[in-house]
C-alpha cells in the first residue's frame, strides 16, 4: 500500500501525513508538484498547508500545478483521493468536490480539538458506523464549507456527507455546532462515486498515542483494508 502525498510551495502537513501512514505500517512517499506521473500510487493525499501563499484564494493557485492534472485523472480512473484542510480546498478548486470553503465566521484562525459525528456516506476513505462521535483537530482560517440549496439537497440524498461538526455527545446544537459557521455543520464530503474525500479536520494528527488519541487512524487504515480486498 503505498500513498503518494503531494508537496506544493507552502504545504506543512505533508510530513504528518507521512508519519501517520508509517506509524499505522504504511508505504507514503512524497510527490512533487511538479510531478505529472502517479503510477505505483495506491493512494494519494492533498496535505494541509498554504499552497502558493493561498494567493487569490485558498487552492486557487495550486488545482493548476502539473500534478493536479493526474490527480484528475487517477480520480476519474476511480483511485482513491484525500484532501486535508488546505487539500480539501484545492479539490474544491478542481472541481472533484463540490461546494467552496469560505473564511470562518468571526474571521478568526481556529486550532482545537473537534468533535465529528461520522455521517452515513459512500465514502470509501472511512467505515465506522454511523453516528460514531470522532475527537479530531482543526487548525483553519478559511474552512466555513459552503454551497447552494440544489448541491445541499444531492449532498445529502446521495450519501455524500461523510463528517459533520457536533457537540461531545453527537448532538447538534439548534444554532449550529460547526466553528467556522460551515453550512449544514458540515466538515467533510465526498464524490459520488465515495473515492474522492475532503476534510477541513486533520485526522493526520490523531494517529499516534503520543497527542492523547487515535480517532485519525480510520481515516487511513479503511482505504488501506478496502484496496488489500480488491487486490484480492
Amino acid at each position: 500500500m503505498r500513498f503518494g502525498v503531494v508537496l506544493f510551495p507552502g504545504s506543512n502537513c505533508e510530513q504528518d501525513v507521512v508519519h501517520a501512514a508509517q506509524t499505522l505500517g504504511l508505504t507514503a512517499e512524497y510527490v512533487w508538484h511538479g510531478d505529472t506521473d502517479l503510477s505505483g500510487f495506491d493512494a494519494v493525499v492533498l496535505p494541509g498547508g498554504f499552497s502558493y501563499g493561498d494567493y487569490i484564494r485558498c487552492g486557487a493557485v495550486a488545482r493548476f500545478s502539473p500534478v493536479m492534472a493526474e490527480v484528475v485523472r487517477f480520480a476519474e480512473r476511480g483511485g482513491p483521493v484525500l484532501g486535508i484542510c488546505n487539500g480539501f480546498q484545492i479539490l474544491t478548486e478542481a472541481h472533484l468536490l463540490p461546494g467552496a470553503l469560505l473564511r470562518n465566521t468571526g474571521l478568526k484562525f481556529i486550532c482545537h480539538p473537534q468533535p465529528l459525528r461520522v455521517e452515513r456516506s459512500v465514502c470509501h476513505w472511512l467505515d465506522l458506523p454511523e453516528g460514531t462521535v470522532v475527537d479530531i483537530p482543526v487548525n483553519h482560517n478559511e474552512g466555513n464549507y459552503y454551497c447552494d440549496d440544489e448541491t445541499l439537497e444531492r449532498l445529502n440524498a446521495n450519501g455524500q456527507v461523510v463528517l459533520r461538526y457536533c457537540e461531545p455527545d453527537g448532538t447538534r446544537a439548534p444554532g449550529g455546532s460547526a466553528p467556522n459557521g460551515a453550512l449544514d455543520d458540515i466538515a467533510g464530503v465526498c464524490n459520488e462515486r465515495g473515492n474522492v474525500f475532503g476534510l477541513m479536520p486533520h485526522p493526520e494528527r490523531a494517529v499516534d498515542p503520543l497527542v492523547g488519541t487515535t480517532d485519525g487512524r480510520p481515516f487511513f487504515t479503511a482505504i488501506a483494508k478496502r484496496l488489500a480486498e480488491v487486490a484480492g
